[in-house]
């Protein structure tokens, strides 16, 4: 099995198992052990975390978020990076004609070299964001289409993984994000495993404070309120609820309504912080992959947070391509500033549905 221990107590580590992962934006190891040695952590006095479950959270509209005033502008996302933790990513034409935009790629899974997706969550997800409607005239194409795409798979061909496997791939984000460009980290997955010292919100939001702009969804646990999924709780980061949650949707085999996750979080901050469309939401299918509500035989149509928070990402790739130097503090004020008020109490819409034309004409200045 694999806990979670502390950074200083790597000597007392040696005799007890195997090191997996450096974790140093934690200050922690992920430590694989046998389940019959865990009372020998206890005798040296080192307290540990087993890691929790995380899970992934599950185009036409463009007009929704007038994406299309950014494309007049010529901005289409080119050569800014948005990794994706997710169950990897497909390559599809849409991904990599007429250029491979799949430029990073780390299977924490099954350790593979290329590019894969066994679940096909995380294709769909990057289609929304990075896909260029290659194979559909760009009828579906995604918002930010030449944005370049840096996959790490996290989680399994069920969409299901652990803390341990996820921080690990934060880590590798931090460590590569000069090599690839990365901006932005778009995080379609949540645990509904929440406590106030939460070990992948703070890693988030140590990834935040170097400068990348993390966007994570809200979850699928709605209406209730307190139903915010992690990393989304986060104070720093950006969380994405879904604009139409009221319709009736199908997830996972469930006819669930009002299925965005509400706010306030346990520190009782707002959340989510904006909106974007999350219903019957058309994206790339992953290859060989046999799924339900297939559409045009290369798309997929799907329902949820997951599909709404690549979106945001998309956007801000837009903003950044535009306003490069910006950092991530100075992105969630433009952001905060560039949505429209859908009538939601706070904690449902938190500051509204997105604009793009709002967020790429700030204006050059930063609101306080």
């Amino acid at each position: 099995m694999e806990v979670i221990v502390k950074k200083e107590l790597k000597k007392k580590l040696k005799n007890l198992g195997k090191i997996l992962y450096d974790l140093p934006i934690i200050d922690s190891y992920v430590l694989k052990i046998d389940e019959k040695d865990l009372k020998k952590l206890e005798e040296f006095n080192i307290t540990y975390e087993e890691p929790t479950k995380i899970a992934a959270q599950m185009y036409n509209e463009r007009q929704k978020l007038n994406t299309e005033a950014a494309f007049q502008k010529g901005l289409t996302g080119e050569n800014v990076g948005i990794a994706f933790l997710d169950t990897g990513v497909s390559p599809v034409n849409d991904l990599i004609k007429p250029k491979n935009r799949i430029i990073g790629f780390v299977d924490f899974i099954l350790n593979k070299k290329k590019a894969y997706d066994d679940n096909g969550h995380g294709t769909h997800v990057v289609g929304i964001a990075s896909g260029n409607g290659f194979m559909s005239n760009g009828k579906y194409m995604g918002i930010a289409p030449k944005s370049n795409i840096i996959s790490v798979k996290v989680l399994d061909k069920n969409g299901e993984g652990n803390s341990a496997i996820f921080l690990a791939g934060l880590q590798w984000i931090y460590n590569n994000a000069k090599r690839y460009n990365i901006r932005i980290v778009n995080l379609s997955v949540g645990s509904p495993h929440i406590t106030r010292d939460d070990l992948v919100v703070k890693a988030v939001e140590f990834l935040w404070d170097s400068g990348l702009v993390v966007v994570a969804a809200a979850g699928n646990n709605g209406p209730k309120s307190g139903t915010i999924t992690s990393p989304g709780i986060s104070k720093k980061i950006i969380t994405v609820g879904a604009s139409d949650d009221n319709n009736e949707a199908k997830i996972w085999g469930s006819n669930l309504v009002h299925f965005s996750g509400r706010g306030p979080t346990l520190e009782c901050v707002i959340k989510p912080d904006l909106l974007a469309p999350g219903f019957n939401i058309i994206s790339l299918l992953g290859l060989n992959l046999q799924r339900d509500n297939v559409v045009d035989k290369n798309y997929l149509m799907l329902s949820g947070t997951s599909m709404a928070t690549p979106m945001v990402s998309g956007a801000i790739a837009l903003l950044l391509e535009k306003y490069p130097s910006l950092d991530s503090n100075q992105v969630k004020k433009i952001i905060k500033n560039s949505c429209n008020s859908l009538g939601f109490p706070k904690n449902h819409e938190g500051f509204g549905l997105l604009d793009i034309s709002k967020l790429i004409n700030f204006g050059g200045y930063i609101w306080v």
